[in-house]
């Protein structure tokens, strides 16, 4: 489970001071797949990395029980002067995973063929997703962090990934972070929207999308009759 507890966190003063989370206090049901939604700009992202631990909230607390994957598809723990392959060893030792059995999965889930032994720093952005995304799904975690990953390489590869996260999530839970409807139908059993600064969970998925979709729109019916 994951808990957060008088949860803060804003950038920048005074009148541009953007809230992403104002004394935030909420329990994520274990083993749930959580579609979180909100605006551009509501600090979706930025909430998904203060869980994954990789931002620290302005105060508060994050408490987490069981294992949690770091944004699945982010690539900034990788080091850029090792290949991937090197990176994906590391990874192994440091979760206590076999690491022949990753590097196995990885090199062939992620099809960077030559690359897999080439530097990081010299992949495309897709190529560094992929591995990422390999890597993560490599790892059985008990929640997933997922922010828009499925949408990295081609159609074949969305569809494999789509796939192979669906199993996934037959056995964890998630908190997942798209803009497409598709995707959390298909990922998400329940929902949480974050709006200035306060987040809401929903047990009704379809609620949740209804009450979302209306804010957008008058949100933009707002801007267009100003």
């Amino acid at each position: 489970m994951i808990e957060l507890l008088d949860l803060c966190k804003s950038f920048g003063r005074g009148s541009s001071r953007k809230i992403v989370a104002d004394n935030v206090s909420m329990a994520f049901p274990k083993g749930r797949s959580i579609a979180l939604m909100g605006r551009n700009g509501a600090g979706k992202s930025t909430l998904l990395r203060m869980i994954a631990g990789t931002m620290d909230p302005d105060s508060g607390q994050i408490t987490k029980t069981g294992t949690v994957s770091w944004p699945v598809g982010f690539a900034g723990s990788f080091h850029g002067d090792l290949t991937g392959s090197q990176n994906v060893r590391f990874l192994a030792r440091s979760y206590g995973i076999d690491t022949e059995a990753l590097q196995d999965f990885v090199e062939d889930f992620a099809e960077l063929g030559f690359h897999y032994r080439l530097p990081f720093k010299t992949y495309s952005s897709g190529m560094k997703s992929r591995l990422a995304f390999g890597v993560s799904m490599g790892i059985a975690f008990d929640t997933y962090l997922i922010d828009e990953v499925t949408s990295v390489g081609d159609a074949a590869f969305r569809e494999k990934s789509s796939a192979f996260l669906l199993d996934r999530l037959q056995t964890s839970g998630a908190i997942v972070v798209s803009h497409g409807l598709g995707m959390l139908r298909r990922l998400c059993d329940c929902a949480a929207i974050l709006e200035n600064g306060q987040l809401t969970f929903y047990d009704d998925l379809e609620e949740a999308i209804e009450i979302h979709q209306n804010r957008l729109l008058n949100r933009e019916a707002a801007v267009h009759s100003s």
